[in-house]
């Protein structure tokens, strides 16, 4: 089983953000945002890829995995069961399925991290997004936090490291 990790930007700096994705060995940063843009420095999608690619981890943007306009408005208002309604609906299009199909895949080879605004990912899509992940059980969630780092180092022993998916490919390679 694999863990696909989760964080929001919400509340933390560039820095200890991504010293948080280093501390639990993040590889990949997929950002689920519709529009990758953002006020808080550093974490606009030229200069967060830029900031990550200095750092050893790769950014990839899943566009059509991003909340459209009405859920980002929906849950602004704090209407979250009408946000979840929207969101789930964006979902079942066949872009979004063809992206969270290429998002599992990457997240099966390498620790993957949705990237995401909001610090509570309840209030988030990129919980929807993990909810669809996880019904195979090929993968557990490991919500992470920005603002203190130093945490996963501490509990180093208790944070749950990836573990590659052993696909058809990878079966045929180990038995030649």
């Amino acid at each position: 089983m694999s863990v696909v990790y989760t964080i929001g930007y919400e509340g933390t700096d560039i820095d200890r953000f991504v010293s948080t994705l280093k501390a639990v060995g993040v590889k990949c940063v997929a950002d689920v945002r519709a529009v990758a843009l953002s006020r808080k420095k550093g974490f606009s999608k030229k200069a967060l890829s830029s900031r990550l690619e200095e750092a050893g981890i790769e950014y990839m943007h899943f566009i059509d995995l991003g909340d459209p306009k009405p859920g980002r408005d929906a849950a602004r208002a704090g209407l979250f069961n009408k946000f979840r309604a929207i969101y789930s609906a964006h979902l079942d299009t066949d872009d979004a399925q063809s992206s969270l199909k290429e998002l599992v895949d990457v997240a099966g080879e390498k620790p993957t991290c949705l990237l995401c605004f909001e610090r509570d990912p309840v209030t988030c899509h990129r919980s929807i997004v993990v909810e669809a992940m996880t019904v195979s059980d090929d993968f557990k969630v490991m919500n992470l936090y920005g603002d203190d780092p130093e945490r996963y180092v501490r509990n180093a022993s208790s944070v749950p490291r990836h573990n590659p998916r052993k696909g058809a490919a990878a079966a045929q390679q180990t038995l030649r």
